[in-house]
């Protein structure tokens, strides 16, 4: 029992000497730990923060293309308005509930020119309070152009601004916020462009094909021989007028001048 007690003794010694020796080393480590901690919390802060403009979201989310989730209030001409909802963490976000404020952030559906019933559709599909993913791809004025993912069920999610195009309900568009030569413009423009040409080859929305009959009547109207007939019987048309009009006049000078003679 004493050997086992003289054991502790010795090795607890032990680890005192080495600790004065490398006091300054334990130092640093202590700092380092410290600035790792607070660098964690910085980043539970930021992760955790409520954006309710634009403005207030950090750069380097954009660069690096950050997805958030938010739920949706309008669907304007403008944009979505959505609510940006932070991700939950019991002790910060009961704290930082106190300070937030209230606010909607305005969301484009990025490389999409939305036609006129693209966003009737989006009104009809999009339900007030439905929760969205939108995927940071830029920033201009108080505007995000971004890429929008709804959940269809718990293993499906849909791209708005594919499903956009795959209807036939906008055309493709330059990507804002992104630089033109960039990997994932290139890869999202594709997706974009592959969506599109699903509407042109169905005819959907506004690639729907003409009816018979109003392509008759273009053809008709657009043939050369046509338009020089209708310009011949316009012609035609004013002579016989303005012939018509000097015969009523000379008729009308032969009754003043007998009405004349009479007196």
């Amino acid at each position: 029992m004493a050997e086992r007690r003289s054991a502790a003794g010795e090795a607890l010694g032990r680890v005192s000497e080495w600790a004065d020796g490398h006091l300054g080393l334990l130092r640093s480590l202590s700092a380092g730990l410290a600035a790792a901690g607070l660098l964690l919390l910085a980043r539970s802060v930021r992760l955790t923060t409520k954006f309710t403009n634009a403005v207030d979201i950090p750069v380097e989310f954009i660069e690096k293309n950050v997805k958030l989730r938010g739920k949706i209030h309008h669907v304007t001409e403008k944009g979505l308005e959505v609510e940006h909802i932070p991700i939950t963490i019991p002790i910060v976000t009961s704290i930082q509930r106190k300070w937030q404020s209230k606010g909607l952030l305005l969301v484009r559906l990025a490389g999409v020119e939305l036609a006129p019933s693209g966003m009737v559709w989006l009104q009809k599909e999009l339900k007030p309070s439905q929760m969205v993913w939108f995927q940071l791809l830029g920033r201009e004025d108080l505007a995000l152009e971004c890429r929008v993912l709804v959940n269809k069920g718990r293993f499906l999610s849909v791209c708005l601004n594919e499903e956009i195009l795959r209807q036939g309900l906008g055309r493709t568009a330059r990507i804002e916020g992104l630089h033109h030569d960039s990997r994932l413009y290139w890869k999202l423009h594709k997706r974009l462009l592959r969506a599109e040409l699903k509407a042109l080859k169905k005819n959907k929305g506004i690639w729907q094909e003409e009816s018979f009959s109003e392509r008759v009547r273009d053809r008709i109207s657009n043939n050369k021989c046509v338009q020089t007939l209708e310009t011949v019987c316009e012609l035609v048309k004013k002579l016989y007028l303005k012939a018509e009009w000097e015969t009523c006049l000379e008729g009308c000078h032969v009754s003043v001048l007998h009405a004349l003679c009479k007196i």
